[in-house]
């Protein structure tokens, strides 16, 4: 039995295809708990499709079911940015699933072994922190450089967590400190050779966000002077939607350095 459309139902269906064809594509790493999560949230609930890279494929899931009714859709997808092999399969996984990419925020990472003196790190951790924290970046910007300049239309946007500490280093934190240095010269190096390409890259600089991750802070963090103290922490949501002002700018205007935190945590006049 045949069906006939009314004009109403034709142009909502057009306006729908319209939607789908319109809507923004972003992959966001490290998207299975704390920071990643929140911005994976953030995006699905203002209606970008996001491809949800991280360790563990149960996680991912439980971040995709945190999303609201009727959210975009979410791809989970098991990644070591790690390894290039990785890297690749995610980005070709999202050409297939969505056919193109506007957005990458880089924030997969880890600190490494805490309250280690430089004179006791393993070279494994050193090299774990190293691996994860600046050559995943880079691998996964690299991938996502490629896919924004050889898409049409071409560009797209790339966000790096640099953390506070890519400004100013806690104690016992070589290895994290100075991936997270290393990631403002990669976004400035990005920054410049994306600009041919309508490809914008900046960088979030986050402090104490109320995650798994900052859980002991309000307890008590080591400072520069030997002590112990409780640091204050904020809602991890608010870095969710700087994050998500950053990304839609339209691609002629760029944050290139933002830097969020707790209001009174110790970083201006730390140390």
């Amino acid at each position: 039995m045949n069906t006939v459309r009314t004009a109403d139902e034709e142009q909502a269906g057009k306006e729908e295809v319209g939607k789908k064809e319109a809507r923004r594509v972003a992959v966001v790493t490290g998207a299975g708990s704390g920071i990643g999560r929140a911005v994976a949230v953030e995006l699905l609930a203002a209606g970008w499709s996001v491809a949800l890279a991280g360790r563990r494929v149960e996680t991912l899931e439980e971040t995709a079911a945190q999303a609201p009714a009727g959210s975009a859709t979410a791809l989970p997808v098991r990644t070591d940015v790690s390894h290039p092999g990785d890297v690749t399969a995610l980005f070709d996984a999202v050409r297939d699933r969505f056919g193109r990419l506007d957005l990458l925020f880089n924030n997969a990472g880890t600190f490494g072994p805490g309250g280690v003196p430089v004179e006791d790190l393993p070279y494994e951790a050193w090299r774990h922190v190293v691996d994860t924290n600046l050559n995943g970046a880079f691998l996964c910007a690299q991938a996502a450089y490629r896919r924004m300049k050889e898409q049409s239309p071409q560009g797209g946007r790339i966000i790096n967590n640099g953390s506070i500490s890519a400004h100013t280093p806690r104690p016992h934190s070589v290895a994290y400190t100075a991936t997270k240095h290393a990631l403002t010269g990669l976004t400035k190096s990005l920054s410049l050779d994306g600009r041919p390409y309508g490809i914008a890259v900046g960088q979030i600089d986050i402090g104490n966000a109320a995650t798994d991750m900052t859980a002991g802070m309000q307890t008590g963090a080591l400072q520069a002077n030997g002590e112990t103290a409780p640091e204050p922490v904020m809602d991890v949501a608010d870095v969710a939607r700087t994050v998500r002002h950053m990304a839609e700018l339209p691609l002629e205007a760029n944050v290139q350095f933002a830097t969020v935190m707790a209001t009174a945590m110790p970083y201006v006049g730390r140390g």
